[in-house]
């Protein structure tokens, strides 16, 4: 099979370009130098390691991919200087950029590479690990080439080779530890345009421009990463201007039509053209009462997702209707079994499966997990739970930080229900499978599947997806998977989101592209006070 990744590159990303415009340039055209760059990301990262959205913003300062994306989302060069693919996609050869250092000053080459994707990518990142899968070897036969060799074709694997989804770390310092606990994952050392200097847990990172950067100084001279938990003070900073920018929705919806009226604020949603959040609902199928597909389809019915939509979200989100968004065009089908509001349908099934109403009226006791990225995912929570209350489901809310979330749901599996969103990426491949994919079950990997749900049937049409390059018939097998996902139910697939950014009219040169979210601050810059 001859891979054309040029035709898997348009098919999977081609609808999620629409919105998106080039770097932002405003009123003036002449960068200004220096100053520092204040950041609040919520929640706290619990590392540098790709454990959380905030982590991947943070990440992206120090460390590099083998390449980035352009505004359409075709891969330039960043630490490979260009590339190669055999006509059969088995063997990818990257030429890498000569000179680079790692900020300790040891030189970066091909076995930072090896290390990296054959220790690191393909063993414990849940989501662009599916397109590695079948990368069996990295050869290195000089320091400065790096070739993949494949079992099978892989078109996905073109679509994560940057840094925030496959960021190269030093083997030098990762080598012969396991790398989800390895102590640099608080201090990193990578080869970006920033250096980190200090983390003061639960109040700042510090990151400084690095003034050997390979691909020239960045205008600023520090980021300062904030964090502000309570998002009443969090809004207040951003509008006395003592926070310059906060991503991924870091204000109540409620506020956000107010926040566009304040002077030196602006409202912006682009640069998550490839983010696509999919809100869902996750059982924990090691629990026996959860594997009676009556009792989950009862609390499908008994969420009103449009009433979620307009009540928590104030309309910046949407009624999903399967696994896969609208956004990802290319596979998105609407055509899969649906759950629509009916409390009475759900009395009805819970009573089938064996759970009548007890002299309480309680019929079942549950506990919920919430999505620790804010107040309003604990919102989301209490909607829940009020739901599921008017048909006898007694819900305990759980409101844990981002670390002790990961320990207790993807770690010890102690839970019965959570709530949580997952990137849905360039293509499904990466932040949908992965929730259904057996070989997805990695107990202590954040974000992996975590229902513990398991289809050998459906197994075979994801793995055919991975390597089928004709769109037609890749389309084909996912519009079986939405199918077949859909109506086992293993998940409620509740909605689609829109993430925005809260930005100072200060910062110029923020990166609106489709990986915007993901991209460093290299470019940035602060227009001087007025």
């Amino acid at each position: 099979m001859t891979i054309d990744r040029r035709a898997f590159m348009r098919n999977s990303v081609a609808a999620l370009l629409a919105s998106t415009v080039p770097f932002d340039i405003r009123a003036e055209d002449r960068p200004r130098e220096g100053g520092t760059f204040i950041v609040n990301l919520e929640p706290e990262p619990s590392s540098f390691l790709f454990n959380s959205n905030t982590a991947g913003v943070l990440a992206g300062q120090v460390v590099e991919g083998l390449v980035e994306y352009d505004r359409d989302y075709k891969p330039v060069p960043a630490l490979a200087e260009r590339w190669e693919a055999s006509p059969d996609g088995l063997t990818i050869t990257f030429h890498l950029r000569r000179g680079v250092k790692w900020h300790d000053g040891k030189p970066f080459t091909s076995a930072d590479v090896q290390y990296t994707v054959l220790e690191v990518v393909k063993k414990v990142n849940p989501r662009a690990g599916t397109a590695y899968k079948a990368v069996q070897a990295v050869d290195t036969p000089d320091p400065y080439t790096a070739i993949f060799r494949l079992s099978e074709p892989s078109p996905a694997i073109w679509a994560v080779l940057s840094a925030g989804e496959a960021a190269i770390l030093p083997r030098h310092l990762y080598e012969g530890k396991p790398p989800l606990t390895n102590e640099w994952n608080n201090k990193l050392i990578g080869t970006g345009p920033f250096v980190f200097k200090e983390w003061q847990r639960g109040d700042y990172i510090l990151l400084e421009r690095n003034p050997e950067y390979w691909g020239g100084k960045p205008h600023l001279n520090r980021v300062r990463i904030k964090t502000i938990t309570d998002p009443g003070a969090r809004a207040a900073a951003l509008e006395a201007g003592e926070v310059h920018y906060s991503p991924f929705s870091p204000v109540a919806p409620s506020e956000v039509a107010r926040l566009k009226t304040v002077p030196g604020l602006r409202i912006e949603t682009g640069g998550y053209g490839i983010f696509v959040p999919q809100f869902f609902f996750d059982f924990n199928l090691d629990r026996p009462q959860f594997r009676d597909k009556r009792l989950r389809t009862a609390f499908a019915h008994a969420i009103d997702r449009q009433a979620m939509a307009d009540k928590v979200w104030f309309g910046l989100a949407k009624v999903a209707t399967g696994p896969i968004p609208s956004a990802q065009a290319a596979a998105y089908t609407s055509d899969t079994t649906q759950y629509p509001y009916d409390p009475a349908r759900a009395e009805q099934l819970l009573d089938a499966a064996g759970l009548p109403r007890k002299a309480d009226g309680v019929r079942l006791r549950i506990t919920h997990h919430t999505m620790p990225y804010g107040d309003v995912f604990k919102r989301v929570g209490e909607f829940l739970k009020e739901s599921l209350k008017q048909v006898g489901v007694e819900v305990e809310l759980v409101n844990l930080d981002l670390g002790q979330f990961h320990r207790t749901v993807f770690g010890d599996r102690n839970f019965d229900t959570f709530s949580t969103y997952y990137a849905a990426g360039a293509d499904p491949q990466f932040g949908v499978l992965r929730r259904y994919w057996t070989k997805t079950i990695a107990k202590g990997v954040p974000w992996s599947n975590g229902t513990g749900y398991s289809n050998p049937a459906l197994d075979k049409i994801i793995e055919a997806s991975f390597t089928e390059n004709d769109p037609a018939r890749r389309r084909d097998l996912l519009v079986q998977f939405q199918k077949i996902a859909q109506d086992d139910l293993p998940s409620i697939n509740l909605l689609e989101l829109q993430h925005y950014s809260v930005v100072s009219t200060r910062v110029h040169g923020l990166s609106t592209f489709p990986d915007g979210y993901a991209k460093s601050f290299k470019d940035i810059w602060l227009e001087a006070r007025s």
